[in-house]
């Protein structure tokens, strides 16, 4: 529990509620942008004055109850803080369960050029999009490709690799940020 601290020498007191405890947040992580709501769990969040991000603030928060607080995540570069929930009894200490990561968003295929080319694979492909700092995977429908080159950001050459038949595939990026969603802009047509 807190503590009764006096407050001068005329031996006034004052009570001085425990410092809070976070045990657990949901979710996570979230997007370097910002605007994820996070419950927070914990103990000791009554009179709640601020949610920090490791050192920024939550765009906003809600203290739900002496167990539970609601907040947004404010916009943080890519990275891994400690939640802390400050109260008059002092600032939750660092856990692994109040770790949190802002992510990258999950990269988007905007454009290729050329829109096809032939089964036997090796057409080089320029990729172009948003998001693909830190590529880690490219693929052509089902088949990963073993080299690419990220020339930026928004740009990504590749070589096709080889298909088993004529048709559609998607092409999609994978970054630490997450998989590009299919869309009608990265349709490859093998001929």
């Amino acid at each position: 529990g807190g503590v009764w601290s006096q407050v001068s020498s005329a031996a006034r007191f004052k009570y001085v509620p425990p410092a809070p405890a976070v045990t657990g947040l949901s979710p996570a992580s979230g997007p370097t942008a910002g605007g994820t709501t996070v419950t927070i769990t914990g103990s000791g969040f009554t009179g709640a004055t601020k949610v920090m991000f490791g050192n920024v603030a939550a765009a906003s928060f809600t203290a739900d109850s002496d167990t539970q607080i609601t907040a947004v995540s404010p916009a943080k570069a890519t990275s891994r803080v400690n939640v802390r929930v400050v109260t008059p009894g002092g600032s939750s200490p660092t856990a692994p369960a109040n770790a949190y990561t802002f992510v990258p968003p999950a990269p988007t295929v905007t454009a290729i050029s050329p829109t096809g080319g032939p089964i036997a694979g090796g057409t080089v492909v320029t990729i172009t999009g948003t998001g693909f700092t830190g590529a880690t995977k490219v693929s052509f429908g089902p088949n990963s490709v073993t080299s690419f080159s990220v020339d930026s950001d928004t740009q990504v050459m590749v070589q096709s690799p080889p298909a088993t038949s004529p048709g559609k595939v998607n092409i999609r990026v994978r970054t630490p940020g997450g998989l590009s969603a299919t869309a009608p802009a990265d349709r490859y047509t093998y001929t």
